[in-house]
């Protein structure tokens, strides 16, 4: 026996894990045994605590032993080679995987209720289970929350096989296990108290989370409706926002651009909300005059500003928008319609003179934002400037390049379009 229970294990994981105080974290704990680890483990870092969903694929002759595993958001891991030793036909597969799949949103529902998940994106997730056996459940959970836009992953356990970092390799961006032992046959042989759960016990430790779990942003996948299609999006909303961000992605990119899901979760962490979503449909982005076509671009940026504005989340909240390349001559031409009610544009490396005729017609105050080491852009601003009629400013990155990838370049564009959203959304709800 290496530990007494999961409390105790918990504590001396979070002691572990003391390198990680004072990051913006969140602790994702498995349902059911991992969730006392993960809260004792939030406990010790005073970081919120959330749950991370996901559920084994067992054998169907051997439910123990697992031939993969699901998580949300869709993610999917199966193991093919316990499936071809153990026979598994596809359609046993898929039965398991529909069943897996009905409990999935049974325990979401029963452990959340109508508490949404609170926010991934931009920070970093340190998932927690009591253990791992085959490393199934844990994959699956870390690509869950990469796909949920987690800026980095630490996989936190309080055992694991001797072998298990082999197994898990790349999965995380860092593997933590307290004991590695020898002769190691399942996770409960290393506890002296190693009761199974059941779902009030998970509710309750939810209930005893730290007080920054209550105060942490409400987080969910979204489709968002824009005329004939609708579009993938994610929309973050802290308690008592200043107002709401809607990203409008450059060419090539999506709702999971991580440029721009850093400069969310910058946003997000100064109090206000933000709505990336696609822009194309998946089809329609296999057209390369689609990408282009800014026109569309802002008719359809304007259609998800008018769905985000009958959302009981974002009702009477002033709504900025943040364009990348292309996206920005798309925020300016949204921003320019009679009926816009936009407080604020900020455009990052942007293309703001494909807005064409419309910049004169935008009365949102305007940031221009844009890399020093990137002098094409740099002139096509300057030039888009003098068109632009309403408060305006350009601000140039030293040494930046267009994509801002250089050391500090976009901790610098976040904190400009902070301050560029949060003092003009301020006045428009004075």
């Amino acid at each position: 026996m290496l530990f007494t229970d999961r409390i105790e294990a918990g504590r001396r994981l979070g002691a572990r894990l003391g390198h990680l105080a004072g990051q913006d974290l969140v602790v994702l704990g498995l349902p059911r045994g991992g969730v006392p680890v993960a809260a004792a483990v939030a406990a010790a870092l005073d970081a919120p605590l959330d749950l991370c969903l996901v559920r084994k694929l067992g054998v169907p002759a051997q439910p123990e032993l697992a031939m993969g595993a699901i998580g949300e958001d869709g993610v999917r891991v199966v193991d093919d080679s316990v499936v071809r030793q153990a026979h598994v036909p596809p359609d046993a597969l898929e039965r398991v995987e529909e069943r897996e799949r009905r409990e999935l949103l049974r325990r979401a529902a029963r452990y959340r209720g109508d508490r949404p998940p609170v926010a991934v994106a931009g920070r970093t997730a340190v998932v927690v289970d009591d253990g791992v056996a085959t490393g199934s459940t844990a994959r699956a959970a870390c690509r869950t929350v990469r796909a949920r836009g987690a800026a980095r992953t630490v996989l936190a356990v309080p055992v694991a096989p001797p072998d298990w970092t082999r197994r898990l390799a790349g999965e995380a961006d860092e593997l933590v296990s307290l004991e590695t032992p020898l002769g190691f046959f399942a996770v409960g042989q290393f506890y002296g108290d190693f009761a199974q759960l059941d779902d009030e016990d998970v509710v309750a430790c939810l209930r005893r989370a730290p007080a920054a779990a209550r105060r942490a942003a409400a987080d969910r996948e979204v489709e968002v409706t824009a005329g004939a299609v609708r579009l993938g999006g994610r929309l973050t909303v802290p308690a008592d926002p200043a107002g709401i961000v809607v990203f409008a992605h450059g060419s090539g990119s999506g709702r999971h651009s991580p440029r721009n899901l850093h400069v969310a979760a910058g946003l997000n962490r100064a109090g206000l909300g933000t709505l990336l979503f696609d822009l194309l449909t998946e089809e329609e982005a296999g057209h390369r005059t689609n990408v282009f076509d800014t026109r569309l671009l802002a008719a359809r940026l304007a259609d998800a500003t008018r769905w985000l504005r009958a959302r009981s989340e974002a009702r009477d909240l002033a709504v900025g928008y943040f364009g990348a390349s292309t996206g920005a001559a798309a925020a300016l031409r949204a921003a320019a319609e009679p009926d816009a009610r936009v407080a604020a544009v900020v455009s990052r490396g942007g293309r703001p003179d494909l807005a064409g005729p419309a910049l004169a017609a935008v009365t949102a105050p305007t940031l221009l934002v844009v890399g020093g080491a990137d002098p094409t852009v740099l002139d096509l601003n300057r030039q888009a400037q003098t068109a632009l009629t309403c408060e305006n400013q350009l601000s140039v990155v030293p040494g930046a390049t267009h994509l801002f990838g250089e050391p500090g370049a976009l901790e610098t564009v976040t904190d400009l379009a902070r301050d560029w959203f949060t003092d003009h959304m301020r006045a428009t709800r004075a």
